[in-house]
């Protein structure tokens, strides 16, 4: 592990490392099991690591060859009164976290390495980046005016600077990570933002830097927060929606609790952080008190939406079988990713686009809008779900050999899987299906409330391809042959630099060696029905 204070020296590192030199990384830190060529990841804190940052930190190992965690505590997102000069330092305790828990680099920059001067926002002469007023404005920006440009400034630099394919940000800093995720859309800033759970104690306490503030007796007390936010959550199980009844509930079971002083509880969307009267689909319900001198924030999403399961896994371990059974089983849609990219391959096609031509694809399929209908003949589930494009139904056409013949390429194309991806999500915002491919759980859904990593070993799935290809009269390979192009296959998924194979967070992996297909599904039909 490499520690770096200096702009230059960190991006020299990085240049070599991208050009080639990936010897620069140390072994005994990035173990093999890890992507060898599966980008770098940015972990930005300030310092005073917990169970919470590791969380993140391990994600980010899972996912990245390189590792980065930037150490710096941001005095543009402090004010004048804030409790900057008490916030925890521990630099040598964190950098022996780093160490183990296999972070390959710590960027831990001086405020005017960063050109910026060692002083609150207020009081700095820099050139801010201001977010949209109607995300800070409400939630801790009300209090904190000056806190988020000061984040977004930080983190903005750090992008530039580090330019990581990924980025880490806990789900507790809720209205941190809506801005950060606006901030890379609006600026259209090549790094992929992954939102990661919250981390708590036993108790329920979000784990945060600033809970080393409380003292032995107010500690025990903090989980009031958490506790009033799961009265809510339980009211609004048993059907409620209304914003008031919600927030009143949480007020009044604080009442009851006269060393918490609270600031604000709110309900409003999670992605805007607007005011919500009454939860139609999704509602995040934000709270911020005082404990003592100590400041403490924490959140539930409350979603309506019927639970979504995504399915991931490597090439050849039967998630297309096991999506489909699990679909009918529980009588969900199953959203066929896979006859969406057919789709639109047959639409280029019928526009007599060369497959090649990339920005023409890109125009073309952002004009495209894909459905799925019941099957016709609807009789004890009986046919197969329909799919459209542009009011063609394309059920049939989109399983032609030209359309296999072609839809790699398609397939392969930036603009054209950033375009299904938002369609994809758009299906997901009602809830209710099942998908399968190699990055539902991580990028598509993250919110699933089922994560499905479903593998076998390459052994296994070599001798189902081998067995499936003998019981359809086709050419057999040598088992051996179908190991090694299974390996291949599965090194190319896990490294690949946009959405690699992984298990997401909070992801279940099935392995599968010993189960048959009915095991399978009514294993997963199971956790559904106890969700």
């Amino acid at each position: 592990m490499r520690l770096f204070k200096t702009i230059p020296a960190l991006t020299c590192y990085l240049e070599l490392y991208r050009s080639g030199n990936q010897d620069l990384i140390d072994p005994v830190t990035n173990p093999t099991s890890v992507p060898m060529d599966g980008g770098v990841g940015l972990v930005p804190t300030m310092g005073a690591l917990h169970q919470g940052h590791l969380s993140l930190i391990r994600q980010a190992r899972r996912d990245n060859r390189v590792v980065v965690v930037s150490i710096f505590v941001n005095p543009l997102q402090f004010s004048v009164n804030e409790d900057r000069d008490r916030y925890p330092h521990p630099m040598e305790g964190d950098r022996q976290l780093c160490q183990q828990a296999g972070v390959d680099i710590i960027f831990a920059p001086s405020p005017e390495e960063l050109g910026i001067q060692d002083a609150p926002s207020e009081l700095c002469d820099i050139t801010m980046v201001i977010p949209p007023q109607e995300l800070t404005r409400g939630l801790c920006g009300r209090s904190r005016p000056n806190h988020f440009p000061g984040v977004a400034t930080i983190v903005t630099k750090l992008f530039q600077i580090i330019q990581p394919d990924r980025a880490y940000f806990g789900r507790k800093d809720a209205q941190q990570l809506a801005i950060i995720q606006r901030l890379v859309m609006d600026l259209n800033l090549p790094v992929e933002v992954i939102p990661c759970p919250t981390i708590r104690e036993v108790d329920g306490l979000a784990l945060s830097s600033r809970n080393q503030y409380l003292s032995a007796t107010e500690r025990p007390m903090a989980s009031a927060l958490y506790q009033s936010l799961n009265a809510a959550e339980e009211l609004f199980k048993k059907g409620e929606r209304s914003t008031q009844v919600l927030v009143n509930q949480v007020k009044s079971q604080l009442e009851e609790k006269p060393f918490i002083q609270l600031e604000y509880v709110e309900l409003v969307d999670p992605d805007q952080l607007k005011p919500i009267k009454t939860i139609q689909n999704r509602g995040l319900l934000a709270i911020a008190a005082h404990l003592g001198s100590t400041r403490l924030i924490d959140n539930l999403l409350l979603q309506t939406r019927q639970p979504i399961i995504a399915i991931d896994g490597p090439a050849g371990a039967g998630k297309s079988t096991v999506t489909r059974r699990v679909a009918k089983a529980l009588n969900l849609l199953h959203l066929d990713t896979g006859a969406m990219y057919r789709a639109v391959t047959w639409w280029v096609m019928q526009s007599q686009v060369e497959m090649t031509d990339q920005p023409t694809i890109a125009e073309l399929i952002h004009h495209c809008e894909i459905e799925f209908h019941p099957p016709l003949n609807q009789l004890e589930g009986e046919g197969e779900m329909r799919i459209g494009i542009n009011g063609h139904d394309v059920t049939q056409a989109i399983r032609s050999r030209e359309v296999t013949a072609n839809v790699s390429t398609i397939a392969s194309q930036p603009a054209v899987r950033k375009a299904l991806v938002k369609q994809q999500q758009r299906f997901g915002e009602q809830g209710g299906l099942v998908a399968e491919g190699r990055d539902m759980g991580t990028h598509v859904f993250p919110d699933a409330e089922l994560k499905i990593f479903l593998t076998a070993s390459v052994a296994e799935r070599a001798r189902r391809r081998h067995a499936d290809l003998l019981s359809r009269g086709q050419p057999i390979q040598h088992l051996s042959e179908l190991e090694h192009s299974i390996a291949e296959r599965d090194r190319q998924d896990s490294t690949r630099r946009v959405s690699p194979l992984r298990l997401a967070a909070g992801g279940i992996e099935f392995i599968t060696d010993d189960y048959t297909i009915d095991q399978v599904v009514e294993k997963i039909v199971n956790l559904y029905r106890q969700l």
